[in-house]
């Protein structure tokens, strides 16, 4: 039975998903989303993942039932994912991050490397200056607080050189999946990252940049395989 679970952080509060372990006989599990996705974009996955440990599935700031401050950075989102790690009670977890929330896991790793055991990201890549181009806002009301799209898409298009020694200082095994030729993310930035980790290897499945989503059979096999060796 999921619950949800809130979470402050230190002036923002988080609200967490959370799949008690069917046989709690692995580290548990945090999965956190990408840009405009909740909690709830890994119920497959976290439901599989459940059977043998517990997993968080995390709305990151801006989000779903997580507070909106309006306030919005990579460092802010991953300074929230540091508070988090340290009020947990487990003494270190596994991390899954995809896209935005990938990146987010990399400086929460190089900050807290003694709070994680391995981390996984999907279709991620190394940040590269690319031409800047803001998407219109969608019709309707959003599970995500627009804001975060504008405050934070300046800063993927014109990233911080910094990020390369962020890699650097990711010290956990790292498994990254590409999402191949049919991902919108450019595959050679993908294996730039992996080779700038420390302890990185790469997989494809052509899915996409929505991998988990869109072949969650291969995905669930891939990760299950690392994340249980």
């Amino acid at each position: 039975m999921t619950f949800l679970k809130r979470v402050d952080v230190g002036g923002v509060t988080l609200s967490m998903k959370v799949w008690p372990a069917e046989e709690e006989r692995l580290v548990p599990v945090l999965l956190l989303p990408g840009t405009g996705a909740t909690a709830q974009d890994w119920d497959e996955v976290a439901t599989e993942l459940s059977r043998s440990r517990t997993v968080y599935a995390v709305d990151l700031r801006g989000h779903g039932a997580s507070d909106w401050p309006g306030e919005y950075s990579v460092a802010l989102l991953a300074t929230d994912v540091v508070a988090l790690l340290d009020r947990l009670t487990e003494p270190v977890v596994d991390i899954v991050g995809h896209s935005l929330g990938g990146l987010v896991a990399c400086k929460a790793v190089a900050e807290r490397p003694w709070r994680v055991r391995r981390l996984v990201l999907e279709d991620v890549p190394m940040p590269h200056p690319r031409l800047a181009s803001m998407p219109a806002r969608p019709d309707g009301p959003l599970d995500f607080d627009w804001k975060l799209v504008e405050r934070i898409r300046p800063e993927i298009d014109n990233p911080n050189p910094g990020w390369v020694d962020v890699m650097r200082a990711i010290p956990v095994p790292t498994f990254v999946i590409g999402g191949g030729d049919a991902s919108a993310v450019p595959q050679d930035d993908v294996r730039e990252l992996v080779a700038t980790l420390p302890a990185g290897r790469l997989e494809t499945i052509e899915a996409g940049h929505l991998v988990h989503a869109t072949e969650l059979a291969q995905f669930l096999v891939r990760v299950t395989a690392f994340l249980d060796a």
